[in-house]
């Protein structure tokens, strides 16, 4: 985000907060109207550019119906649901209840955004509602901006308010990187865990910094199981002028999409390490388990290698997927480690890449993101899996958080991009890191940055998809306390994990001694 507009958001977010302290309202009441009227301001920009497009062609009583807007990527705006009306209505009007009519009239108008907008305004206090009408009215700002603002609304809402925000809102920056690496020039992408659409979003920015048309290029599925969420994810799309098959389920249990060798690209942030899922509705009563899983289930109490499977068996013969997940599993003894050297054997791993900690707003433990390549096969990467430490890049934001910044995100992008002999980008800055780095121009391993390793290799090492396992330090660098804090917090991390399937295993034998002496 440009260093104005960011300001210029956090100045707006901190005057809405205010009037937010000023009042009794909880941040589950709003939250999402908050949010509905940043949409709203950004479709009648979005609106009002297409009516002036639009409007010569139609001569006399003849005007142009909703249908002509939607297939110029504008939502069709009635006119009592113009922010403009709304913003011009007298002191004494009823704007909770104008509010409720306005996005009703939307919905009516756009069949896409059926039970997508809120209708709580009717318990927001009036002087709120004028004032956040206010605060949003100078917005004469074009493009992207809009969704930028909008985002770094939701940020914020998960950061400050929301106990689970993590489960809704990816980073941005984190997002990026993914997109960066996986490439969706075109074709389908699947979220199973899809949040508030953020993966979406950030693939068809990435398709129109190509200079082409997300709505041509891509077509966008998701799952998503809680409700509000889901109608946030739909809302997003609508700022960014995109539309997709959004499904309310379970993905554990629930497949809407068919997903089994659908989808081109796979992009998600599951929720790490649940545990308690009932795995015996993944198996049927034959004993067969869900082609969803085809590396088979665990055994831990752990969702992980569940979600893994998933991801794995969407992508059709030549997809690719990226997705975070818990350090954890990348090291897992027992069901786990079988499921992963599966994973490795089927030679879809692509490059594993480590994120150092504080990246997420819930979640102060470091990640790692998992790639994933089917047609890396047919290919010269066959048999080999490339590691990237990313934990030394990173800008520090404030003391509990850190982001990618731009030219971070390209350089990860142009480490793999070098290693699948592709051209690299250098529009974001990444110009001089990618000449210290690779002097020569051709990928090299790079101690404490990036290495290659073979499938005999990651035997040898118990399977492990650990970056830090292959790829060293910096010769003569030690590391630094942060360092050692990020370590201590992983194994931290894999002691809980070891503990809980130590928990499992003793309950399993406790059962299997009962119903040996019941015999």
């Amino acid at each position: 985000m440009p260093t104005d507009l960011q300001e210029f958001s956090r100045t707006l977010f901190a005057a809405a907060d205010q009037l937010w302290t000023n009042s009794a309202l909880r941040p589950d009441q709003y939250a999402q109207p908050v949010l509905a009227l940043i949409a709203l301001r950004q479709m009648e920009a979005k609106f009002e550019a297409v009516h002036a497009e639009l409007s010569p062609q139609y001569k006399g009583r003849l005007k142009p119906a909703p249908a002509d807007y939607q297939a110029k990527g504008a939502i069709f705006l009635p006119q009592n649901a113009r922010f403009s009306r709304l913003l011009s209505l007298p002191g004494t009007a009823d704007l909770g209840a104008e509010l409720n009519a306005a996005m009703k009239g939307i919905a009516d108008a756009n069949p896409d955004l059926a039970g997508a907008l809120p209708q709580g305004y009717a318990g927001l206090p009036n002087d709120v509602l004028q004032e956040l009408l206010r605060l949003l009215a100078p917005l004469k700002i074009e493009g992207d901006a809009y969704g930028l603002i909008f985002e770094y609304f939701m940020g914020q809402f998960a950061s400050s308010f929301m106990q689970k925000g993590g489960e809704y809102f990816t980073p941005a920056s984190i997002v990026k990187l993914i997109v960066e690496v996986i490439e969706p020039y075109h074709g389908t992408i699947f979220d199973p865990t899809c949040g508030s659409g953020g993966m979406f979003v950030h693939s068809a920015e990435f398709v129109r910094r190509h200079h082409k048309s997300p709505s041509k290029e891509i077509s966008i599925y998701g799952v998503e199981k809680m409700s509000d969420t889901l109608r946030l994810c739909r809302m997003n799309l609508a700022v960014h002028g995109l539309s997709g098959d959004i499904r309310e389920a379970n993905s554990y249990y629930d497949d809407p999409h068919k997903l089994v060798g659908r989808f081109d690209f796979v992009m998600a942030n599951p929720p790490f390490n649940q545990s308690e899922v009932d795995r015996a509705k993944l198996v049927s009563d034959t004993g067969k388990v869900d082609a969803r899983f085809p590396l088979g289930l665990p055994t831990a109490n752990n969702a992980n290698y569940l979600w893994i499977n998933l991801f794995y068996a969407a992508l059709n013969p030549s997809g690719r997927a990226g997705f975070v997940m818990a350090n954890s599993a990348s090291d897992a003894g027992g069901s786990e480690r079988e499921l992963r050297r599966k994973l490795v054997e089927t030679g879809s791993v692509d490059c594993i890449v480590a994120v150092g900690p504080n990246m997420f707003f819930t979640v102060t433990l470091p990640v790692t993101l998992w790639f994933l390549d089917k047609d890396k096969v047919k290919g010269k990467r066959k048999g080999k899996v490339l590691f990237v430490d990313a934990r030394h890049l990173f800008r520090q934001v404030t003391r509990a958080h850190r982001t990618f910044d731009a030219d971070h995100i390209e350089f990860v992008g142009d480490i793999v991009r070098l290693w699948r002999g592709e051209k690299v980008e250098t529009e974001a800055g990444s110009g001089p890191r990618l000449i210290e780095a690779f002097p020569k121009g051709n990928y090299r391993d790079v101690p404490g940055l990036c290495k290659i390793v073979s499938l005999e290799e990651i035997e040898a090492q118990g399977w492990s998809l650990n970056p830090g396992r292959y790829v060293g330090v910096v010769p003569g660098q030690a590391y630094d306390d942060e360092d050692f804090k990020a370590k201590l917090e992983a194994l931290q991390e894999d002691l809980e994990g070891l503990n809980a399937e130590a928990a499992d295993l003793q309950k399993r034998i406790a059962q299997s001694v009962t119903e040996l002496l019941e015999a």
